[in-house]
Parts: C-alpha cells; structure tokens; sequence
C-alpha cells in the first residue's frame, strides 16, 4: 500500500508541474500559432493546436536523444 501511495503522489506533482509549464506556456504565445485550427460557430468553439503538437513532439524528441544517449 505504501507504493502505491507514492505513485500517487508522484503523479499528483507530475501534473502540478505540467499545468505550471502550460501557464507559462500560455503566456508566451504557444498554443495559438499559425496553423492552428480554431472553428468558432455561435457559442461553441473548437481548438485543435495541430503545429503546437508538432513542436513539441520535435521539441521532447530532441531532448529526450540528448539525455537518453548512451
């Protein structure tokens, strides 16, 4: 039982984290580039961030080649 509370707690600070890098992200502008797709009728809205999902897959995958090379 022991492990499996701190898994939680890993995981609770995980997304702590996540949500403060996505605040941040917010506020520099990524997440509304050209490219986008945003369809707004009456009052629902829809967003899909197709070339923000593109740079930061490229973005995580260069990061994780340097830290993972052995």
């Amino acid at each position: 039982m022991e492990s499996i509370g701190k898994t939680i707690i890993m995981v609770g600070i995980a997304l702590i984290a996540l949500g403060g890098i996505l605040m941040i992200a917010s506020r520099l502008g990524l997440g509304k580039l050209p490219g986008d797709i945003v369809i707004s009728k009456g009052n629902f809205t829809f967003y899909f961030p197709i070339v923000t999902s593109i740079l930061l897959s490229l973005l995580l995958s260069l990061i994780l080649r340097v830290f993972l090379k052995k």
